[in-house]
């Protein structure tokens, strides 16, 4: 009985003195979990979500080749035009850079400089949001941000120069993963391209704004429905499906090379430009087809294909050949002075007719003596 009595005890002390402790914790893990609350607010996007775009990215043991392509995307190519439109937000979308610009004052995101060539996404090369609106001349206005260091940045829709960003710049590397065997492309950056005209007019001149990692907008980006095409108005793509599809239409500026050189300075001239581009097409499509082995009837119906081809390139030639021959014999002809047999046939039959008619007119002064050979007139003896 005393033993039990003072298990009791001790029990009720034990219960008395981690009453305090169990209701600290208790009210930490209710401040943990609105505080919690409060930033996936904020930032409009869980941190559960953010992980579902997370990748893992791949070591250099398991990329033995790789291909770095910049590439610029002309917004006013018809393609490319989910990425504009539309000019002035609504409550269901907005466009690229209107987002972009709204997770970089609300600090969800980082920009880095532009760098031709050398991209560095590090904390030394992260610009400051405040002194790129500046300098780009965009209005914002500053208010104190609780419960952190930095302040928060308001911009008016209104003073956002989306109509002046009509292209963009793109970062993406080509590479052979060895653990799926397969070629694939990631987009590493997106730089928006400022188009603005100066004060006395003129043609507009590009500039180039900042990189943003696409892994970090991405997750703002795939939340975002977007309109495809002007038959289909069904939001059935977001941001990052139309550049994970390729559905945009880009052209080629620019390789990773030795010499850090863009596409423009190693060919001045447009033509030569036109075919580096379709060349590096060739190379990345080459090396996709030449990872897999072909199977019995991709080789048939190639051969088969080649020999159709060899057949219409025959029957051409046997087709072409006697107009050819005949074409020089006539030109031989024609140089030594010796009427082709047709030439010679219509002369005849042209100077025959008004022979014959001299002939008939005659005939009643003094008749002409029979003979087989052919009657020819005066003017084609000369």
């Amino acid at each position: 009985m005393k033993r039990t009595i003072k298990f009791l005890t001790v029990l009720l002390l034990s219960a008395i003195f981690a009453a305090p402790q169990i209701e600290a914790q208790t009210r930490a893990s209710i401040k943990s979990g609105s505080a919690r609350k409060r930033e996936e607010a904020n930032n409009s996007i869980s941190v559960r979500a953010k992980a579902l775009y997370e990748k893992e990215e791949l070591s250099s043991s398991d990329i033995p080749w790789m291909r770095i392509i910049y590439s610029s995307l002309d917004l006013k190519k018809e393609k490319n035009l989910p990425l504009y439109y539309p000019e002035e937000s609504t409550e269901e979308q907005e466009n690229l850079f209107r987002l972009i610009m709204k997770l970089l004052a609300e600090s969800k995101i980082g920009a880095y400089e532009y760098l031709d060539g050398r991209e560095i996404f590090n904390d030394e090369y992260q610009v400051n949001v405040k002194e790129t609106l500046d300098r780009f001349h965009i209005l914002y206005e500053e208010k104190e941000n609780t419960g952190s260091k930095k302040a928060k940045l308001t911009i008016d829709p209104s003073d956002v120069p989306a109509n002046e960003v009509l292209s963009y710049y793109i970062k993406e590397k080509w590479v052979f993963d060895k653990r799926n065997s397969g070629l694939k492309s990631e987009i590493v950056a997106i730089c928006p391209i400022l188009h603005r005209v100066g004060d006395f007019g003129g043609e507009a001149v590009k500039y180039p704004m900042f990189w943003v990692k696409y892994s970090d907008v991405r997750p703002y980006m795939a939340q975002q429905y977007i309109i495809t095409s002007s038959e289909n108005n069904v939001r059935n793509y977001t941001f990052d499906d139309f550049f994970k599809l390729r559905m945009f239409d880009a052209e080629i500026y620019k390789t990773m090379n030795l010499r850090n050189m863009s596409l423009m300075q190693l060919y001045p001239e447009q033509a030569a430009q036109d075919s580096a581009r379709r060349e590096i097409e060739k190379q990345l499509q080459s090396f996709e087809n030449g990872l897999w082995v072909k199977d019995i009837e991709e080789i048939n119906k190639e051969q088969e294909a080649k020999a159709i081809e060899e057949e219409a390139k025959t029957e051409e030639v046997k087709s072409d050949k006697p107009k050819e021959v005949k074409s020089s014999i006539d030109s031989s002809r024609s140089s030594r002075g010796i009427e082709s047999p047709k030439s010679s046939v219509s002369k005849s039959t042209k100077s025959s007719k008004p022979a014959v008619n001299k002939s008939s007119s005659k005939s009643s002064r003094s008749k002409a003596p029979k003979s087989s050979a052919p009657v020819r007139s005066v003017r084609s003896t000369k």
